[in-house]
């Protein structure tokens, strides 16, 4: 399985978009207090629109209680990290994979990152700014990891217009 991890998560909008990735995903969100935000929050559901219902989440009070709770694979994405998120091999789809987030503010603490270096990890940017946004960086790091597991159990077309959509006449 695929987690999404958020550590201490600020902003309602991006969190919102977070959650509706994973819920057209599947991948379970991990959401580590605490958070700037309301889960009930009008600008977490705007951003979640219709879907936060299908997006499965859990909520720890603090990183050692995610931890205690979940045995797996950590990756971190910080922007100290020296090696890109390609780098690394995502493809065995019975590894529990975490893809760990920093708050938007200041990222993953550095005690944090310094418990496991080698898996600290970077969405390579140039030099005009610091970091791209958080709902971003998920969605660019989630689905690198689906593409090298081939995108399990997702639609490879559109369910509603069919396959064929694209080649089929129809009469207007």
């Amino acid at each position: 399985m695929i987690h999404i991890v958020l550590y201490q998560p600020e902003i309602p909008q991006n969190t919102g978009n977070i959650m509706r990735t994973c819920a057209g995903t599947g991948a379970h969100l991990h959401l580590i207090k605490p958070l700037g935000f309301s889960m009930e929050e009008s600008r977490l559901r705007r951003s979640g629109v219709n879907y936060l219902e299908h997006c499965h989440y859990t909520i720890y009070e603090n990183f050692d209680e995610f931890k205690e709770k979940n045995p797996g694979t950590y990756y971190y994405l910080t922007r100290y990290g020296t090696k890109p998120y390609t780098s690394f091999d995502y493809s065995n789809q019975e590894e529990e994979i975490y893809l760990i987030f920093g708050k938007e503010s200041t990222g993953i603490p550095k005690e944090i990152l310094q418990q496991d270096l080698d898996h600290c990890m970077r969405i390579p940017i140039n030099e005009h700014i610091r970091a791209l946004n958080l709902s971003n960086c998920v969605a660019i790091m989630l689905f690198e990891v689906l593409r090298q597991q081939n995108y399990r159990d997702l639609l490879q077309f559109d369910p509603f217009k069919g396959a064929d959509y694209l080649t089929r006449n129809e009469k207007q």
